[in-house]
C-alpha cells in the first residue's frame, strides 16, 4: 500500500510521531519520535540496542501516528510492518538530517559503537483525521 501523501507532508514539517511496537509479552510500547518518510515508507531512526529495535526484530508489526503540532486533531496513523533496516553511514546521515529538521543542528548525542538504525515501515492500513 502506498504511503498517504498527508503523512509525508506532516513528517516533512517537523511534527512528532508516536511509534508503537510490541513487547515480548505482547504489551504495546510507545515512544514519541522524530519521523521521516519517503514516497512509500515511514522512516524511524533508532539505536540497534534500544527496546523498540529489539521488539521489531522479533515482531515487525508497528503503528506510527504523526500529528500536526498546531492542531493535534489533524493526524495520520499508519499500521504496518518493518520491511527492512539500514545502518552504517546511511543511518548516521539520516539522524543528522532529522536533527537538522527538528533541532536546526547536527545530531549532538553520543553515538555508541552499535551505531544507528533506520526502520523502514511499509503501510498495511492508513487512517487520517482532519486532513
Amino acid at each position: 500500500m502506498p504511503l498517504d501523501p498527508a503523512f509525508k507532508t506532516l513528517s516533512d514539517a517537523g511534527n512528532f510521531a508516536a511509534l508503537t511496537t510490541l513487547m515480548p509479552d505482547g504489551q504495546p510500547q510507545t515512544q514519541v519520535m522524530w519521523v521521516d518518510a519517503d514516497a512509500d515508507h515511514v522512516l524511524i531512526n533508532t539505536e540497534p540496542q534500544r527496546q523498540k529495535a529489539r521488539n521489531v526484530g522479533r515482531d515487525d508489526r508497528v503503528a506510527v501516528t504523526v500529528w500536526n503540532k498546531d492542531n493535534p486533531y489533524q493526524y495520520v496513523e499508519v499500521r504496518g510492518r518493518v520491511v527492512s533496516t539500514a545502518g552504517g553511514d546511511e543511518a548516521l546521515d539520516h539522524i543528522n538530517a532529522l536533527s537538522q529538521k527538528y533541532m536546526g543542528t547536527s545530531y549532538g548525542n553520543p553515538i555508541g559503537p552499535e551505531g544507528r538504525l533506520i526502520l523502514r515501515i511499509e503501510p498495511d492500513k492508513i487512517h487520517k483525521n482532519g486532513l
